[in-house]
């Protein structure tokens, strides 16, 4: 099998290199993560004059017709940069469920806003008792003439409380934790009876708790079939799965280049420390670990477009698994071989741990993933 890029996907790599080196240093991030909204609407609009914005969406609705190989490319180098910017709510999330679900209406009005930067998306799905079943929805949409009346919380809402339009699960019909019933709105983040409380998640990003209070959406607002979404929400959901883990990914690599880097200058008993072969040991594993990452990031990309849902979902646990495996192990090393200094805010390595430590724990952890594999007999096993 071929893994090498296309002329076309090594332009589209060298372009958000140069940017992301000319605009995201780490004292550039740390005043960008100070910002109102906790990002840089400068570079937001950098990402879509650069096209990053438009990558999966139809050329028809402003997009450059991209798939996952461009989205893996786009999110590794966000995890090297540690970028705060909602590409994964708005781009991925978001935008997949439009690409999945949405009319050819819905499409053409949402998607070039996108695409130009002038409008943000986020996904409110999680709830307090929810953990990572997606199917766990108390949240209730009732038919209220042509619309629907939305009532309930969501938590933990990536990027929410900066979002122009929200998409939220809600339940239409049966019980809680049915995997039928479940519908997909797309709320204006300005409805009358729509309240969010924004806060800063532990790795520099932004999240919000939403109440929904009687929060009305038209028939428009409807993505996908109603009472029966459930495939739908499980296919963005994978497909952002393969994304997080590029990014995590280009976090373990930034990880390992730093440590190393450390190894090489950090002077002690009268040498470098990388000179010691303990250590040098300590750094080989870390690069085995962060190249099963890469491969089963490459997998996970690959099946990301896969038609199959119980193969693909088999596919992204199984990649799920390395990836909190790996980067668990060459965290924990980054931060014992830097010492001290690891554990400061003012040392960027520490940042990185903790964005791979919340990628792990995004839809699912490495052992959950892992019971949900043997609970399905699932073909795929993780490493």
């Amino acid at each position: 099998m071929d893994f090498d890029l296309t002329e076309e996907q090594r332009l589209l790599k060298e372009s958000l290199d140069r940017l992301i080196g000319d605009r995201y240093a780490f004292e550039q991030r740390k005043s960008y993560g100070q910002a109102p909204e906790g990002w840089s609407r400068e570079v937001w609009a950098q990402f879509a004059e650069l096209g990053l914005l438009g990558l999966p969406f139809a050329e028809k609705y402003g997009g450059s017709a991209g798939g996952p190989v461009e989205t893996m490319i786009a999110m590794e180098a966000f995890g090297r940069a540690l970028a705060l910017e909602p590409f994964l709510a708005t781009v991925v999330l978001g935008g997949g469920f439009l690409r999945h679900g949405g009319s050819a209406d819905q499409c053409a009005a949402i998607i070039p806003k996108i695409a130009d930067g002038s409008l943000t998306l986020a996904f409110a799905q999680t709830e307090r008792h929810s953990r990572y079943d997606l199917a766990d929805i108390s949240t209730t949409a009732r038919r209220d003439g042509t619309a629907w009346v939305l009532d309930g919380e969501k938590g933990v809402v990536l990027h929410g409380d900066t979002a122009d339009k929200l998409i939220v699960t809600a339940r239409v019909g049966g019980s809680q934790r049915d995997r039928d019933g479940v519908g997909v709105f797309m709320v204006d983040s300005k409805a009358a009876g729509l309240s969010r409380r924004g806060y800063p998640t532990q790795d520099g990003l932004r999240a919000a708790e939403i109440v929904f209070s009687g929060v009305r959406v038209g028939p428009e607002g409807v993505l996908g079939e109603l009472g029966a979404a459930s495939p739908l929400v499980e296919r963005v959901v994978d497909e952002a799965i393969a994304a997080l883990c590029a990014e995590a990914v280009g976090t373990m690599s930034a990880m390992h280049e730093l440590t190393v880097d450390y190894l090489k200058t950090r002077r002690q008993f009268g040498r470098e420390i990388g000179s010691f072969q303990i250590l040098q040991h300590r750094a080989v594993d870390m690069l085995i670990a962060l190249e099963q990452a890469r491969s089963m990031a490459m997998f996970a990309t690959m099946m990301a477009s896969e038609e199959d849902a119980p193969v693909r979902r088999d596919a992204l646990a199984a990649a799920k698994v390395q990836i909190g495996r790996s980067g668990r192990l060459v965290g924990q090393q980054a931060i014992q071989l830097h010492g001290g200094i690891g554990m400061t805010m003012e040392y960027k390595v520490g940042h990185y741990f903790k964005r791979a430590t919340m990628i792990d724990t995004m839809f699912g952890d490495a052992d959950h993933h892992l019971r949900e594999l043997a609970r399905r007999g699932g073909s795929v096993v993780a490493a």
